[in-house]
């Protein structure tokens, strides 16, 4: 791997503009003062890749709602209809996702590890600081596959033309004021400033915008509202899965506006499909032996080396390396044990000279968009490194 060092942004500047989150538990530097150097090809594998995945995971998505396998793939029952009906109605978009992938590099077979479809992280870092790194070093900031900002601001002006028919949508557009809460739980300034880079970006778009933490909004048969002022869209950076499992209440009240059609909420209820893990299992029966990915079973595999993880699992969490012949590799600990195992056929990452590996996350907003890296050990945790690109 090519590898340029650069000169740290300090934390006080990236405290300056919000990026809190700089420096890990163990007091060193959550940003690497390495960014990994990469070709156009390289960039251009990776673009047309991503592209490719997101359509075969609607293909897939469509199989699931139409052979009814929510269960199989660990979706609480309780999400089931709003996945289907944000599944069937367009004015539900798809704001934004995140892509992590194995190889690319050194000639190295791409390969899909998961898909952030939900609530993905690394915005902040992928958008924002790689392209000041390459400034502040005095390097061509445009010298990157790196158009997330501009591309999100794309796709939330798409939310204005998704009316195509607007008497079938005219519950939701009557009175629209085009207005959008943000929201994140108080707990979090990554969280926080996450969801705030993003209202930022739909004030550009040209949306009335407001953010409450989660734990203030108002929910009711009307809708989704602040201090009694109703919005059309909802952007929430809570996890789909822990709304159904944790605020069954909150569940069935969202239920009741999507299908009465008093609200939107983005991320839409059918990336939760996508998020699963489970759903790369749906992925290696509709493409067997697809070039982009790894079998992956639902029942352990015989005589390979391959990755057990949860289909919610997060951060690395409640995932074992199991050798072929069945001896332990690695194993991590966590919170995620509850939910169904996969079993997915184990595929190395790029590695530098110290042996620390990498992990590709391509954003994906309408089309593929950007890309930075994970650097960590086999299996990358809250404590693996973000590492920025340039392309050369």
């Amino acid at each position: 791997m090519k590898l340029k060092k650069l000169e740290p942004l300090t934390k006080e500047y990236l405290d300056s503009i919000g990026f809190s989150w700089h420096t890990d538990t163990d007091e060193t530097s959550y940003i690497s003062d390495e960014i990994v150097s990469i070709s156009e090809d390289e960039a251009n594998a990776y673009y047309e890749a991503t592209n490719e995945l997101y359509d075969m995971f609607c293909e897939a998505g469509e199989h699931v709602v139409e052979n009814n396998l929510f269960h199989e793939i660990n979706i609480p029952f309780n999400l089931v209809d709003m996945i289907k009906e944000s599944w069937e109605e367009e004015v539900h978009w798809h704001l934004y996702s995140r892509f992590d992938l194995a190889g690319g590099l050194d000639g190295k077979q791409i390969k899909l590890i998961e898909f952030n479809a939900d609530t993905p992280t690394s915005l902040f870092e992928t958008s924002i600081i790689q392209w000041a790194m390459l400034k502040k070093n005095g390097l061509d900031e445009a010298s990157q596959f790196n158009n997330l900002y501009e591309s999100l601001k794309d796709n939330f002006k798409r939310l204005i033309t998704l009316d195509s028919d607007v008497e079938k949508f005219e519950e939701y557009y009557k009175d629209l004021g085009w207005k959008i809460l943000f929201s994140s739980i108080s707990s979090s300034s990554e969280d926080e400033n996450t969801t705030k880079l993003l209202q930022h970006i739909a004030d550009e778009a040209g949306f009335n915008t407001d953010f409450e933490y989660m734990e203030n909004v108002q929910f009711s048969d009307e809708g989704i509202a602040k201090e009694d002022v109703n919005f059309e869209f909802w952007f929430k950076l809570i996890p789909w899965e822990d709304i159904a499992i944790d605020e069954n209440e909150l569940a069935l009240i969202l239920n009741e506006i999507i299908m009465n059609r008093k609200g939107i909420i983005l991320n839409p209820a059918y990336t939760l499909m996508f998020q699963s893990k489970g759903f790369m299992k749906i992925l290696w029966d509709l493409y067997p032996n697809h070039p982009l990915l790894l079998e992956t079973s639902f029942d352990p595999l015989t005589n390979t080396k391959q990755v057990e993880k949860r289909c919610f699992g997060r951060e690395g969490a409640n995932i074992a390396i199991v050798n072929a012949d069945n001896s332990l590799d690695v194993k991590t600990d966590g919170e995620y044990e509850g939910h169904k195992a996969i079993y997915q056929e184990y595929y190395e990452f790029n590695q530098d000279e110290e042996g620390k590996y990498y992990q590709a996350g391509v954003f994906y907003a309408y089309e593929a968009c950007a890309i930075g890296f994970r650097k960590g050990g086999k299996i990358l945790d809250n404590m693996s490194k973000f590492v920025g690109h340039i392309v050369e």
